[in-house]
Parts: C-alpha cells; structure tokens; sequence
C-alpha cells in the first residue's frame, strides 16, 4: 500500500516508517524538523530510511494548511498514519498556542485530507493521559475520559471526537490508538529514560517524581510500532451491537470508527525501572525524591484485550530487555 505517515521524524514515526518499509509498503512521510528537541537526532532517525527507493519525504508542518492539502494531492496515500504531534506533556502548561496549532489545527487538516482524497483507513495516535483523573484501573477503552488533566491530554480528547465526527459525516474508518509510556532506542531526549541515563554516567542526580511509587505501563517502541501497524491493517466498521442510550466510547453505532489502548499489561514501578536501567548501566543513580508533578497521575495500567481480539497483537518485550536495548542504542550512539 501506499501509506502516509506524519511524524517520521519522531520517535515513534521512525520505527513504524521502517517497518511498514520492511513489509514492503510506501511510505510518504511528513516532519516539520522542529526544534522542541534536538534536530540532529531526528536527522539521524529520518537517515535510516531516507534513501530507500519507496520513501518519498514531504517537509511541511501539519498546521500549514496548504502543504498538507498539497501532499495529499500530489501523493494520493491509500491510508494515513498520524503520529506528529507537539511533542511534552509539561512543555504545553508554557506553550498553549503551539499545541493547539499543532495537534488540533494540523489534525483537522489531515481529516480535510483524508475527506477529500478517498483515505481508506486513518490510525491516528492518542494517548494513555486522556484517562487524567480516573482511577479504575487497567483503563480501559470502554470507560469514560471526561477529566484530563493536562492541555495535551485534552488535545486529544479532541483528536478523538473529532475523528468520529469526520469518520460519521463522511464514512472514511477512523481508529484512535492510546499509548502508554514508550521508550527504547532513538526515543525523545525529555523523556524520563533518557535523562536518567544522561544523568547517571555523567555522575548528576535524577529527578525522582512521586518518590518513585508511581507505575506505568512502559511499552517498548517496536511493540508499539507492531501494534500500530496491526491497527491499520484492520479498519473499523460501525458496531451493530452499539446502543444509543448506553453508548460505548470505544466504538460507534453511527460511524466506522474505533478506540484501542496499546500498551504492554504488565505495569512497572518507576523504582525497578531505575533499577534496571542502573543493572544495565553498571552504576547506581544519586535519586532526588520529589513529590507528584501538577498534571502527573499515580499509575496507569492498560487494558489491551481489545487491541488482542481484533489483530491479535500482544507486547513481546520485557523492561529488563528492552532497557537494556535502549542502553546499547545510547552508548553506541552518544559514547
């Protein structure tokens, strides 16, 4: 097929770009290369891939109206994959207007594109924290969202109900992915990974929110990537068993849309991540406890049963060997 991708450049945009190239798709990517985080390293992510004779590479942002309605025209993807976004959950408490931009203004242009241009299937990514202060865990896709707690968590509560509205009014099938806390190699320098490992070998402490007590469900990248992929190739249909009086956020009776968490099951205390990330590093970390971040919650745990039914896809890698990946990746890369 030949699939457009947003966000090739990121982390998460990389390995599925390189994977759908490996099975034998092409693939037109779209990357603004911006500055939130080292240029350098979305360079040498991009350069991977860059060269195969079925990537095209389209330098537009999502928020340039024109660009995007451009690249779908010139290009004539049969499915689309959103995955750019404006990266940092705490970053958007300083920055507003650029998320907005970015993550809503630059999503309804790719509806507009998938409107007008006969798009199969859209899988566009969501996120874990749209779950904000629920507590009823694992989280599942059948339970309300109504109380995000950050700019970035809401931004894709929006991402979500639009893609319904799009997916009802003009019945191209939409599928809503949240993922939970991503890491591996060639992940995002602001994420907590990263800088526990930039920290401990330069001998500087880390910052250890909530005293280390809080879980997450640490999701390794190429998991995500096969689940992603896994996705799309499964588009929504509306959901006959749908009702209208107790109605199912995951699904749709008026719409070919769908919502999956994709993340692995088994959640992980931020303590033994530390722990294993010092195994793997050969050198304790100098912790400074701190309390919970405003916009923080305590856990979170994915229910992916549905995701499992409906592609079969399950989470293969351990913390323990995926950590131990990322630490390979960095040394070969920085060190």
């Amino acid at each position: 097929m030949k699939i457009l991708v947003t966000g090739t450049a990121g982390f998460i945009g990389s390995h599925v770009a390189q994977k759908l190239l490996d099975r034998g798709d092409e693939v037109i990517g779209i990357d603004n290369l911006n500055d939130y985080y080292d240029v350098e390293l979305k360079k040498a992510r991009l350069a991977r891939f860059a060269d195969h004779p079925r990537y095209t590479h389209v330098h537009a942002d999502l928020a340039d109206r024109a660009a995007i309605e451009q690249a779908f025209a010139q290009h004539k993807p049969q499915r689309v994959i959103n995955l750019a976004a404006q990266a940092g959950v705490r970053y958007a408490a300083q920055n507003p207007h650029v998320y907005v931009q970015s993550n809503v203004v630059g999503f309804l242009h790719i509806l507009e594109g998938c409107r007008h241009h006969g798009i199969e299937h859209l899988v566009f990514a969501s996120t874990s924290s749209i779950y904000g202060a629920d507590t009823a865990m694992p989280f599942s896709e059948h339970q309300g969202t109504d109380h995000p707690l950050t700019l970035y968590a809401a931004s894709k509560k929006a991402n979500e109900a639009m893609a319904h509205s799009y997916a009802h009014l003009y019945g191209f099938p939409c599928t809503g992915l949240r993922f939970f806390t991503v890491y591996g190699p060639w992940g995002r320098p602001d994420m907590a990974l990263f800088l526990f490992t930039k920290a401990i070998l330069a001998g500087e402490p880390i910052k250890v929110f909530n005293h280390g007590h809080h879980k997450r469900s640490f999701t390794y990248v190429d998991d995500i990537a096969e689940g992603v992929i896994r996705a799309l190739d499964n588009p929504p249909n509306k959901n006959p068993a749908w009702n209208s009086d107790k109605p199912d956020p995951a699904t749709s009776g008026v719409a070919p849309y769908r919502i999956f968490n994709i993340g692995n099951e088994q959640p992980v205390e931020l303590l033994r991540y530390i722990e294993v990330l010092e195994q793997c590093l050969g050198k304790k970390a100098n912790m400074e406890m701190l309390p919970m971040q405003p916009g923080d919650v305590p856990d979170t745990e994915a229910d992916v049963s549905e995701l499992i039914n409906v592609t079969g896809y399950r989470p293969k890698v351990s913390v323990e060997e995926g950590v131990a990946r990322f630490v390979e990746w960095y040394r070969g890369y920085y060190l």
